[in-house]
Formats: structure tokens, C-alpha cells, sequence
């Protein structure tokens, strides 16, 4: 069987015109993926160069298949069937090593032709490093990097104001676009660097925030011999990934014209604010997830598929979010409702095993930072506390007992939550506490918290009620009046 190269799966090539930091699996399966669509569909005719920003020589280069991959999306389509689509990517051009070809990378600032700029080099990527300098080859940190590669095309072209670029970071912080900017402008200033250049780095460039959503699943291990076969080809870089997507860039609005969205419409959204679209995602996506881990585990499932194909279970996720997660949220209705039917169909997906205990994880700070807001919200607005919100706190205090069916399972969370629930329940095993004073002690937490939940009106009640019947019912004759 053949691998894949360009000499013996000969097909289009593109002129490079984007830079990309990052080799990693997300940007293959997402941005690349997108790239190969416009490329394909409209004139945006742009190759890309992938710059492998650490030192390392796993995975092989991109290289070694002349820049070709297979991109595999499976999920739920729109219309709820299961589809799984094959596509030969062939955006990428070429993968350097900033670190063994440290020539090469500078001369990509030469190419006249150079526009885009991608990068995904994780959440602690976009970081300020102050050992790094201006004659390092290369500085440690991606924004160091990024600077020394502005200031080169600056020099290359004489600080010409049509040789900016447009800088899009996919990494998960907040604002990554802003974020990197003010980095890459601490380092000019640090590294003594002209005044001139600053002005230009300000002027000449644009810097995007963004928000990526898709999940990856990337090499499909177990699959692959099949999955060959089928293709009828060797491919080391095989990436899975769900068919949803979505691609937020917070930017101008000639964006989409220089994208070429306006000719083929992706699933990318060129918006002047990010905020409420994180905040969508956080709320209806996450939040589902962070109520949905705890009421379906102690039900009994095991992973989120199982959870959605439990009339049940998927019947409280369902109302949690429509009826007390979207009402509280600043968008658009028709934009919520569509983007919540998106979220069930992807929890639906029978390609992808997503572990209930693997999400679990931290719960804790998920439940503050993904339910408490609509929580509070929504009992700000009615007066009453949300329901299904609310038994999805004493469904998570359930939880850290440790324990389902007389079998325990591991819990991971600060040491700080796991001792306290451990004495907790200890506590109340031996009858020292009642169920009110152990839901009091955990609300009362207002380091954790950021201020007391025993003084939410009816809150710490709802909550005792709702954690003595999962108790002495379990947890389906518990949650069963909320489905």
C-alpha cells in the first residue's frame, strides 16, 4: 500500500500565503480543513506553512507526506443521520522546524505573498518568557517568535504598510488575539526595538480574538487498518474529527471579503464583540455537560452517548437548557435554539465515547464558572431558584461521595474539596451532621464561590431537598419529576 505523497496522489497545490504555528491534530481537523474547502470552492488559492514550534521530532513531519493528510468527519448531520466523511487535505505545502531550520523560518517574512497567520500552541502557549531575546534562534515563547518574524518582514520590506498581517490564534485563553498583541509589543519594547516598527506592528497588522469549536479525536488508532483499506492508502497523519464546528473571529468586517466567506459559507461567524459567543458556548454547551455528568452517572451511565439515549436524562438536559440556561443568555433566540440543538445532536454522536467520569473532572470550579451565573440569573429574574440548575448542584454534592452502587470510583478535584467532602460525608454517615448543615457547609464557601450561596433566597433549601431524595430515593425516582 502506497503513502500518501504528491508524486503518486498528483492534485492541486497553492501558492503559500499562510504561516501556522502549530502541527498539532485541532488546527489539521479545523482550520487547514477549512482552508482545503475555500481553496477548493472559491479563488482564496492559498497554501500553508506549518511551523512546528517546539523542539521535538514526534510526530514525523507533515513533510514526509509531501504536507498530505485525511481529514475523517463523523457525527450527526442536520438532519440526525450518522455520516462519516473522508477528504484528502492538500492546504498544507510543507512543515519547518523552527528549531532545526531557524533560516527558513525567517525567510517565510520574505515572501511578499504571506497574509495569514494561524497558531494553536496551547492554552499556555500565547505566555511571556523573559529570558527570551531578540538573537535567540529561536526564543523559547510563540509570541518572542512571532515578533522576531514581524520585525524581520518589517526590515524585508522597508516597513511597507500592505505587508502586514492578519494574525488569527485559535488557542483556548480569553481574547487570545488581544492577548497576543499586547505580548508582542511588550517584547519590541523589551528588545529595545525602533519606534518605527511599533507603529507598524499597530498599524499595519490586525490582530483577531477568536473561538474555536470542534472536538477532534484525532488519529483513529484502533481504526486505522480499515480505515486504509478503505482509502486505499497509507496515511500517518489520519485525523477524526465530529462534523459540527464552529469558528468565531472577532475582527473587521473585510475579513470574510479576504477569506473568501462571502463565496462559500463555512460555518464562521466575523463578529465586532466575542464575548456573548463564549458566553453561549460556556453556558449551553459546557454547562450542559458540567449538569449532565453527575445526574447521569449516579443513574447509572457511563458515557454521554448512553446519557442522551436515556429518554430520562436527555429529557432534564433538554429543559435545563431551554428552559433555564437559554432565557438568561444576551443573544439572539433563534441563534440560542439552534445553537442548543447543534449541542444535543454532538452529545449524540455514536463516533465518539465521551467518558462521564473523564468530564467530571474539576467540577467543582465548572459548576462556578458554568451553571452558577444562569443559576443566579434565572433566580434573580423569577424569584425562585431554576430547578433543574439547582438539583444539578445537590446531584454534584452527591457525587463526591465517592460511591455508585456500592462500588467507589475516583474522584479528582483541589485537595482542598476532596478532604472537605470526604469529612462531609463522613460526617453525616455517622449522624454528626444533617443534610442541611453539609449543603450549608459547602454553599457557605465564598473563597470558592466568590460570595455565600446559603444567602441566594431558597437556594440552600432547594438544594437539601433535592440531595435528601436522591439519597433515600436514588437518583431516577429523585430526578424523575424534572424530565
Amino acid at each position: 500500500m502506497k503513502t500518501l505523497n504528491r508524486r503518486d496522489f498528483p492534485g492541486a497545490h497553492y501558492p503559500e500565503r499562510i504561516i501556522q504555528f502549530g502541527e498539532g491534530n485541532f488546527l489539521r481537523a479545523f482550520v487547514d480543513w477549512q482552508i482545503d474547502l475555500l481553496n477548493e470552492n472559491t479563488d482564496l488559492n492559498a497554501g500553508v506553512v506549518v511551523v512546528r514550534p517546539i523542539d521535538s521530532t514526534f510526530p514525523p513531519s507533515l513533510s514526509t507526506q509531501d504536507g498530505l493528510y485525511t481529514t475523517i468527519i463523523r457525527g450527526l448531520n442536520e438532519k440526525g443521520d450518522a455520516v462519516s466523511d473522508a477528504r484528502l487535505i492538500r492546504s498544507v505545502n510543507r512543515e519547518i522546524s523552527v528549531y532545526g531550520q531557524y533560516d527558513e523560518f525567517l525567510k517565510l517574512a520574505h515572501n511578499p505573498e504571506m497574509r495569514f497567520v494561524f497558531s494553536n500552541t496551547t492554552e499556555a502557549g500565547i505566555s511571556y518568557h523573559a529570558d527570551d531575546k531578540f538573537d535567540d534562534a529561536p526564543a523559547s515563547s510563540y509570541p518572542a517568535k512571532l515578533t522576531r518574524l514581524l520585525f524581520e518582514r518589517y526590515s524585508h520590506f522597508s516597513g511597507a504598510q500592505d505587508k502586514g498581517w492578519v494574525i488569527i490564534p485559535c488557542e483556548l485563553i480569553d481574547y487570545n488575539g488581544e492577548a497576543l498583541r499586547e505580548l508582542v509589543l511588550r517584547y519590541a519594547h523589551d528588545w529595545a526595538l525602533p519606534a518605527a516598527f511599533i507603529a507598524w506592528v499597530e498599524s499595519a497588522n490586525t490582530f483577531c480574538s477568536t473561538l474555536v469549536d470542534r472536538i477532534v479525536t484525532g488519529y483513529p488508532r484502533d481504526e486505522v487498518a480499515g480505515l486504509e483499506a478503505e482509502l486505499g492508502y497509507h496515511d500517518a497523519f489520519l485525523d477524526t474529527a465530529e462534523h459540527f464546528y464552529l469558528f468565531v473571529i472577532q475582527g473587521p468586517t473585510w475579513l470574510a471579503q479576504e477569506l473568501r466567506l462571502d463565496q462559500l459559507p463555512l460555518n464562521v461567524l466575523i463578529v465586532d464583540n466575542i464575548k456573548p459567543y463564549k458566553e453561549r458556548k460556556v453556558a449551553i454547551l459546557n454547562g450542559a455537560h458540567t449538569a449532565l455528568v453527575p445526574v447521569a452517572w449516579q443513574a447509572g451511565l457511563d458515557t454521554v452517548g448512553e446519557a442522551m439515549d436515556d429518554a430520562q436524562i436527555c429529557g432534564f438536559v433538554e429543559k435545563a437548557i431551554h428552559d433555564e440556561i437559554i432565557p438568561v443568555l444576551d443573544l439572539p433566540a433563534d441563534e440560542l435554539k439552534s445553537f442548543a440543538d447543534a449541542v444535543v445532536s454532538r452529545f449524540r454522536n455514536p463516533y465518539i465515547k465521551h467518558q462521564l467520569l473523564s468530564i467530571a473532572l474539576n467540577g467543582m470550579t465548572k459548576f462556578r464558572t458554568r451553571i452558577l451565573p444562569q443559576l443566579l440569573a434565572g433566580q434573580k429574574a423569577a424569584g425562585l431558584v431554576p430547578p433543574r440548575l439547582t438539583f444539578a448542584l445537590a446531584a454534584l454534592i452527591a457525587f463526591y461521595r465517592g460511591e455508585r452502587d456500592g462500588v467507589t470510583y475516583p474522584l479528582q478535584d483541589d485537595a482542598h474539596w476532596l478532604e472537605r467532602y470526604a469529612t462531609l460525608w463522613q460526617m453525616h454517615g455517622d449522624k454528626q451532621i444533617a443534610t442541611r448543615e453539609l449543603v450549608d457547609s459547602v454553599l457557605a464557601d465564598a473563597d470558592h464561590w466568590e460570595q455565600d450561596l446559603t444567602q441566594v433566597p431558597g437556594l440552600a433549601e432547594q438544594v437539601a431537598t433535592d440531595l435528601d431524595a436522591i439519597l433515600s430515593k436514588g437518583m431516577r425516582s429523585a430526578v424523575a419529576p424534572l424530565c
